[in-house]
């Protein structure tokens, strides 16, 4: 899994979804994101238009 700072997920119907402190899978199946507290969360690929990550370097 790929760690984002935050992470904006476009949904096809134009809503946004913004996660913070997140691991997160994208794939043909969709796309998975676990948040910092362990919550897990699965979005259908045919529901993500794009995603958008950034991380800050140390």
């Amino acid at each position: 899994m790929i760690r984002a700072d935050e992470l904006t997920v476009v949904h096809h119907d134009d809503t946004v979804s913004i996660f913070t402190d997140v691991t997160y899978m994208l794939s043909r199946d969709g796309l998975t994101v676990v948040t910092a507290s362990g919550d897990e969360q699965a979005f259908a690929g045919h529901d993500v238009l794009t995603v958008h990550a950034h991380c800050v370097h140390e």
